[in-house]
């Protein structure tokens, strides 16, 4: 069974009136997630199917119009970012530091010792795609080595191919 809505009854009337002049239709939301639990007895998840939010975001559109009403400004917390991170950016640099610079002088950047880097600062086994995701924050998109080598001389290599010496099962022209 639902529990009753504990809001203040004038609360509620503002809720309604918003509901009829609502030009946004978040404006619209969320007056119906402070009116529909009032006027019909529902609980919050199903108030969140009736206007399409789950029930975490009827009761943050709950606590937002309250705010709005008691005159509160909305200070809105920061969605997203990565919550879930091994290192910070930095930490990230300083790893990825000697591997990129390795690779900027010719060489090739293989993933394996970095990813046993990664994972001894972490403390703990990390999938490949992490260390893959890390290369792509970084700016690193090569996954794999240039069609030349970077100390290539295009000059050097026409001038040996017009004196080099033929094969023997070549035919002069």
């Amino acid at each position: 069974m639902a529990r009753k809505s504990s809001l203040d009854r004038s609360v509620v009337e503002l809720a309604l009136r918003d509901v009829k002049n609502a030009k946004t239709a978040d404006q619209l939301r969320r007056a119906q997630a402070v009116a529909l639990p009032d006027v019909f007895g529902v609980d919050l998840d199903v108030t969140g199917r009736m206007i399409g939010k789950s029930r975490t975001s009827v009761a943050r559109l709950r606590r937002e119009f309250r705010a709005l009403s008691e005159g509160l400004d909305l200070a809105r917390r920061h969605w997203g970012g990565r919550r879930r991170q091994n290192m910070k950016r930095e930490e990230e640099e300083a790893l990825l530091m000697p591997f990129l610079e390795t690779a900027k002088r010719g060489g090739i950047l293989v993933v394996a010792p970095l990813k046993d880097a990664y994972e001894q600062a972490v403390g703990h086994h990390v999938p490949d795609s992490t260390v893959y995701r890390l290369l792509a924050r970084h700016g690193w998109r090569k996954l794999a080595p240039d069609k030349r080598h970077p100390k290539t001389d295009p000059l050097a290599q026409e001038e040996f191919k017009k004196n080099s010496p033929r094969s023997s099962g070549q035919k002069k022209s």
